[in-house]
């Protein structure tokens, strides 16, 4: 298994981020234990809230949210997957595997021992973040949900979504075009810069922030992850990720503590979400969900401070 860190230097004056980095090891089957990379922000008495990124992103998409949650009397955890950020890197795609990713979550859950803690996932933070959640519900309270999926092609989500990924009859699925160019774009572009989405759905962003958003890909030998994420998304009931999503669900379906959705306006890859959410999990129920106006996917580039203050309000009120 072969493994590479990002020299420290490419993490040096970037804008708006100026945290001191913390490690923890974390394990899963099959891999030697690796490094995770996390921010740890705020009174060490404060209730933590735990920010969980996706592709192609890393913890730096938190920064604006960050000092919000902090002044609350907040204290935030924010790591960055195995592949992301200053994590370590695996240098082989079939190194990463979905059920990988929520091990190596569940692991740092533990590691940094989370109690009373309010998880927020967005993007692929959904997926794995709210499975590794399911393996260790105890040591959460709360959950909030922006612009996030947890797909598992059941043909009940037909109607349900913007973004079609669902089964049709006996061996046939549908699936969003834009979904299918994306993980392929992924998969065969011979450079794959994660601050050309960022900048095309948040931008114009100035060129260090999106400097800083690349920083943790020096080269091809860093991207193994980036590239391989997309292609763990289940496109099809048989996808060992759609198994995943489904005992996900199953949890997800007795979890009566509060969960609240705080989606934007103008994000049509996870639009309807918000709502599968609400109808299917008890403590979603008569939570003052939100939509945040002005934003795109990236909602925390975006409207970070909105959503941060959306995410105060809902701890305090629960």
């Amino acid at each position: 298994m072969g493994v590479v860190r990002t020299p420290d230097e490419r993490f040096l004056g970037l804008p708006g981020y100026s945290f001191e980095p913390r490690y923890a090891h974390v394990t899963a089957k099959g891999v030697e234990p690796v490094r995770m990379h996390f921010i740890d922000s705020g009174p060490s008495d404060g209730f933590p809230v735990v920010l969980l990124h996706g592709q192609p992103t890393w913890s730096y998409l938190y920064r604006k949210m960050i000092p919000v949650l902090n002044d609350a009397g907040l204290r935030t955890i924010a790591p960055d997957n195995i592949g992301f950020g200053r994590s370590d890197k695996l240098t082989e795609r079939t190194d990463y595997t979905f059920q990988r990713h929520v091990e190596w979550m569940t692991s740092f859950f533990s590691a940094v021992d989370l109690r009373d803690a309010t998880l927020v996932v967005q993007d692929w933070g959904g997926p794995i973040g709210l499975s590794a959640l399911a393996a260790v519900p105890d040591r959460f309270s709360r959950i909030v949900a922006t612009n996030t999926v947890l797909h598992t092609s059941d043909p009940e989500l037909s109607e349900a979504l913007t973004w079609a990924n669902y089964g049709l009859g006996d061996g046939r699925v549908v699936l969003e075009e834009a979904l299918i160019d994306y993980v392929l774009f992924c998969q065969r572009t011979p450079d794959l810069v994660p601050s050309m989405f960022v900048d095309a759905i948040a931008g114009p962003l100035p060129d260090d922030v999106k400097a800083a958003y690349d920083a943790p890909f020096p080269d091809a030998t860093y991207e193994a992850g980036l590239r391989q994420m997309t292609s763990l998304i289940p496109l099809t009931r048989n996808d060992p990720g759609a198994s995943i999503g489904r005992r996900t669900w199953h949890a997800l379906r007795s979890w009566e503590r509060p969960l609240l959705t705080a989606f934007s306006d103008a994000d049509p890859a996870t639009a309807g979400w918000a709502t599968v959410l609400q109808d299917r999990v008890p403590g979603a129920r008569g939570q003052s969900h939100s939509i945040i106006g002005g934003a795109g996917h990236f909602v925390q580039e975006q409207q970070g401070e909105q959503l941060a203050a959306t995410i105060v309000d809902f701890i305090q009120a629960t």
